[in-house]
């Protein structure tokens, strides 16, 4: 594998600590070994990979989804568990701009049905994933940025004054915020190994700890290397998002951008201890910043909270961005600066140069397909995409999209694109001022 970040990025290091790990037991998945031939092969075992396996199992496709670690290991497996809205980072006004008001109409619709999927799987298959919250509100950090809200705002949500935020339990130094009904907050963790026994119950093959080494065209289709095997397959999907290879194929070179996000999660809060800070809401939220918080309270009365912004990977970096989630946490909600953060640790998301998702055909390799880059809300557009795949691969007329659909360009500046992310983070900083 080729990749852009150092080894360290890819290792035990920054997941290290993850709350997820102690919620539910990683199931034993085996190691492919030996020669196997299936319908399809997948690349990758986050939510876009198993959603895949679970969409193609149940049309009858005989399928493997290939991990290069275990259950859980990657993005899908630490995440903030927001099953939201959201999948791009381009704003209606520029979608529009650059789509057409039907193709942006589209996508968001597609955002919509991308949380009503994940609800439909959780209640299919009887998945107790510590569901909670009615919808997502985002919350005003400057006086400017509850004016942009209010312009924003429209009827499908509920808009709140600085003044209505003590009432509705959102206890801390906002001036406002918007409430969008749709999204729910999920452990991100059994989600995934939920659907993944559904799967396996449907016939799909898992295996862990195989990394795909080579990809190469065989007679009827591919054949891909593992450390220790090998695979045939008619169809080829890359689900490997924010943890992707320059040459696993070699079309994602330059095409994906991964980028830094970290979690903390504290001991659990007492009553009083909430009302000390007149936090009392279950309802997942974030700020109005570009390199945002986002931060809930979970059923076990356990805070998440969470931020973009890591842009080195060593254990120096590591240490020096969980002291400033640390930090901010303890500055937006000073009741609890004293309140000990049991768990953190960090992992990637996965941007394109265009801001949008992508899911279709690697061009120049008929019969492979690829899904990645959700801007940080992988839980929802991971599983739509999935299933957009499998849909793909079993030879279905589907019409995604435009943002979904149009291949997305490569970033300048090649295995050195990280060079573009320390001045663009800083624009993005001043702006947050």
């Amino acid at each position: 594998m080729r990749r852009i970040f150092p080894d360290y990025t890819y290792g035990p290091g920054p997941r290290t600590n993850c709350w997820w790990d102690e919620t539910i037991d990683s199931p034993d998945w085996p190691i492919q070994d030996g020669d196997l031939s299936v319908d399809v092969a997948i690349v990758g075992g986050g939510f876009t990979g198993i959603s895949a396996a679970l969409h193609l199992a149940e049309a009858g496709a005989s399928v493997a989804v290939l991990e290069a670690e275990t259950p859980g290991w990657g993005a899908s497996g630490r995440n903030g568990g927001f099953c939201c809205l959201g999948g791009s980072k381009l704003d209606h006004a520029k979608m529009v701009r650059r789509y057409g008001s039907g193709e942006t109409e589209a996508y968001e619709q597609a955002e919509t049905d991308a949380v009503s999927l994940v609800a439909k799987l959780l209640a299919t298959h009887q998945v107790d994933a510590d569901i909670h919250s009615n919808g997502e509100t985002q919350l005003a950090h400057t006086p400017r940025a509850m004016e942009k809200l209010r312009r924003n705002a429209d009827e499908t949500g509920v808009l709140h004054e600085a003044a209505d935020l003590p009432e509705l339990g959102f206890g801390g130094n906002f001036f406002g915020g918007y409430t969008t009904p749709i999204g729910f907050g999920l452990n991100p963790r059994k989600y995934l190994f939920g659907i993944s026994a559904a799967a396996q119950l449907q016939g799909a093959q898992l295996f862990q700890q195989s990394a795909v080494t080579e990809i190469n065209r065989a007679a009827s289709g591919f054949e891909l290397q593992t450390r220790s095997g090998s695979i045939k397959a008619r169809t080829v999907l890359i689900c490997t998002n924010g943890y992707s290879s320059e040459d696993l194929p070699r079309w994602m070179a330059g095409r994906y951008m991964p980028t830094q996000s970290t979690a903390m999660v504290t001991r659990p809060l007492t009553d009083a201890e909430l009302q000390a800070q007149g936090w009392t809401s279950d309802q997942m939220s974030y700020d109005t910043r570009n390199l945002l918080h986002y931060f809930r309270l979970m059923p076990d009365r356990r805070f998440l909270f969470g931020m973009r912004g890591g842009l080195l990977s060593s254990p120096g970096a590591e240490a020096g961005i969980r002291k400033k989630a640390l930090k901010d946490f303890r500055t937006m909600f000073p009741a609890w600066a004293e309140v000990e953060a049991t768990h953190m640790w960090s992992g990637m998301v996965c941007l394109t140069r265009g801001l949008t998702p992508y899911v279709g055909p690697v061009p120049g390799q008929p019969g492979m397909l690829a899904g990645f880059a959700y801007h940080g809300n992988g839980v929802a557009m991971g599983t739509y995409c999935g299933r957009a795949l499998a849909r793909l691969a079993l030879g279905h007329s589907i019409e995604l999209p435009s943002p979904i659909s149009q291949p997305p360009g490569r970033f300048p500046l090649g295995t050195w694109r990280r060079a573009l992310m320390p001045p663009a983070y800083a624009l993005m900083g001043l702006a947050d001022l």
